[in-house]
């Protein structure tokens, strides 16, 4: 592992697991695009899901990393992604649902569509298109995410919308970066869904992740965006996964309770510190 983090046990994490039973561990199911998934964007790359076990114990928690390079919320519904984890879902188990780099092409027109792009909105707005010779009706963002998470929900797990990693922050030559309209409607999909009162989080990885690459600086950051600006190499896709639980610690999730590492013992001149928001908001 490339960022090297002190690690504290807790005593009190028997008690936190929402299984019926104690005797196995719940499982972290990682929903989202190549920024997370195995193997990252390919040619040495890798995604930030491959580094979070290391925030968990293996007898608490085990990470299984369904994500997949190229897929947006709504491709990843119609390939059956998420049915295919849901299917592996118990009870007590957390998903956390992270898309947004593939998910702004247009819809039309249709010989134009990808098959990724949602139907711009915030709402229940629809673009029906015709797809790999199929009619489709595509949904927005928050739609997509909303039906994901109850069919979660449904199956006894907990879900947090995570915000899109950022695309290089200092490709510029100057750091800069601020939250896309995605980072929004997870947090409005989150809050329509009812929060933490009935089991859903919300998690801004995308600020995270760009506090720490504002810090490591612009020599850093470059050199592990190699290929282009979206992908990380294995050092920085290790700090991305860093950042993340960070935001966990910093909230209110349950899960953030599982976490080995206490919050005192990331935070730091390479990760940075609690985000107000994020800090005193019930997300």
């Amino acid at each position: 592992m490339a960022l090297s983090l002190p690690l504290a046990a807790s005593s009190a994490l028997p008690t936190l697991l929402s299984r019926q039973t104690t005797s196995s561990p719940i499982t972290i199911h990682l929903c989202g695009d190549s920024t997370m998934a195995p193997g990252g964007g390919h040619n040495g790359t890798e995604g930030w899901g491959q580094y979070l076990q290391y925030s968990f114990s293996p007898s608490v928690a085990i990470v299984n990393n369904s994500a997949f390079a190229g897929r947006s919320a709504r491709s990843f519904t119609r390939e059956g992604r998420f049915a295919n984890v849901a299917s592996s879902v118990r009870e007590g188990d957390w998903v956390v649902i992270e898309f947004g780099h593939n998910d702004g092409g247009a819809v039309y027109p249709a010989s134009s569509d990808n098959g990724r792009g949602d139907c711009p909105g915030a709402g229940n707005e629809t673009c029906p298109t015709v797809y790999a010779n199929a009619t489709e009706i595509v949904q927005t963002y928050p739609t997509y995410l909303k039906a994901a998470a109850q069919l979660f929900i449904s199956k006894g797990a907990k879900v947090i919308f995570s915000t899109p990693t950022p695309s290089n922050p200092w490709e510029s030559g100057n750091f800069s970066w601020s939250p896309d309209r995605f980072a929004y409607y997870s947090s409005l999909a989150a809050t329509e869904l009812g929060g933490p009162s009935a089991g859903i989080f919300h998690v801004p990885h995308g600020e995270y992740a760009a506090q720490a690459e504002h810090l490591l600086g612009k020599s850093v950051v470059d050199t592990n965006f190699r290929i282009d600006h979206t992908h990380t190499d294995p050092y920085l896709a290790d700090v991305v996964a860093q950042s993340f639980v960070l935001g966990l610690k910093c909230g209110t999730s349950g899960l953030g309770s599982l976490v080995m590492n206490a919050t005192a013992r990331i935070e730091g001149k390479v990760l940075g510190t609690c985000i107000l928001a994020n800090a005193t908001l019930p997300i």
